[in-house]
């Protein structure tokens, strides 16, 4: 095993989801293949725009009635092209990506159930987490950092242009900020340090209140593949 980077033993405090994918398992959706190809088909790169209106098509190919609820819940691989890949996330339980990027890649998210926070990282105004619930999407830039939270029982849909090469994860280690890299098929964990050093108590910002509160305080699991 190679050295692992301090900041991550800094950051990690919750064990790893599972992540299911055709390469890595049998998944356990049953997915219309040609019609998600179909909606992935593509020329050139997609802009985080299209990357949400394919993920709210792909959505239409879901039968969450069908959807295996055992376990925390998984991500699986729905598409990987060229020009863009898509994740169907199952989290049975809460979920906090904790900060990251995704390298470059833009992306989409559309909710199917349940409901996500998606937080980008700001410095110098109170951070704000954008609540979003069945039937919304909405996409962040690649040049962006953010963290999202899923409620238990969050069906969501990402699509991402291009295809993520890694994610860097975002926490603080003895007050320094990290960017530690990791595989783009493996959920980023939460940052503790970082969230409560931009979520100040008694701020007023929404990510600090109600659920997107608790899920923080039990320390996200209780992995927005990412967003």
């Amino acid at each position: 095993m190679g050295r692992v980077d301090r900041a991550f033993l800094c950051s990690v405090s919750v064990p790893a989801a599972a992540v299911v994918s055709p390469s890595m398992g049998r998944p356990s959706v049953d997915l219309d293949i040609a019609g998600l190809r179909a909606i992935a088909a593509s020329d050139r790169p997609l802009e985080p725009r299209e990357c949400a209106d394919r993920a709210r098509l792909a959505a239409g190919l879901i039968k969450p009635g069908r959807l295996d609820r055992s376990g925390p819940g998984e991500a699986v691989l729905l598409w990987h092209d060229e020009h863009s890949e898509a994740w169907l996330n199952l989290w049975w339980q809460p979920r906090d990506t904790g900060y990251h990027d995704h390298t470059g890649s833009g992306v989409g998210v559309h909710v199917i159930e349940g409901r996500a926070w998606n937080e980008a990282l700001t410095i110098g105004e109170p951070p704000e987490a954008r609540e979003y619930g069945p039937g919304d999407s909405f996409w962040f830039p690649g040049q962006g950092i953010h963290r999202m939270d899923h409620q238990a029982g969050a069906v969501t849909i990402h699509v991402y242009s291009p295809p993520i090469q890694a994610i860097g994860h975002y926490d603080l280690c003895d007050g320094q900020l990290r960017r530690t890299q990791i595989p783009a098929d493996q959920p980023s964990p939460p940052s503790d340090a970082l969230y409560e050093a931009l979520h100040q108590p008694g701020r007023p910002d929404r990510a600090s209140r109600g659920l997107a509160a608790s899920l923080r305080c039990r320390g996200g699991y209780d992995k927005a593949h990412a967003s």
